[in-house]
């Protein structure tokens, strides 16, 4: 049975590369979106297991994601990738529920190797 992941990106080519660097052995259904407001609306459509959210976006930003989900009771993975590598960033968005952060550009093993840790792929 696939994995259901959503991954949030202002940029075409940020989700592009994203997508590139998941195991290409991943059972997965992929759905994208451009921006926070989107990724809520997908999000509450329900079966989203897996997130891939970028911070920096027009409209709700990543932070603003995370905010509304830990509200809502947050219940699927969310793992933050963005270019904004500074300690305070990191520290903040795991505290407010994403099990990871990635910075961009991802790395394909980095990725593999949340995936694995929290058994979303083995």
């Amino acid at each position: 049975m696939s994995v259901s992941v959503l991954v949030v990106d202002d940029s075409p080519l940020a989700r592009k590369m994203l997508i590139k660097a998941l195991p290409p052995s991943w059972d997965i259904a992929i759905t994208q979106v451009g921006n926070g407001l989107d990724a809520l609306a997908a999000y509450r459509e329900g079966g989203v297991e897996v997130m891939f959210l970028d911070l920096t976006m027009p409209g709700l930003d990543g932070y603003q994601v995370l905010e509304t989900l830990r509200k809502e009771g947050l219940n699927c993975l969310v793992i933050v990738v963005s270019a904004d590598i500074q300690p305070t960033a990191r520290e903040r968005v795991l505290q407010m529920g994403a099990i990871a952060f990635v910075k961009k550009p991802v790395n394909a093993a980095e990725i593999q190797a949340v995936l694995k840790e929290y058994g979303v792929y083995v």
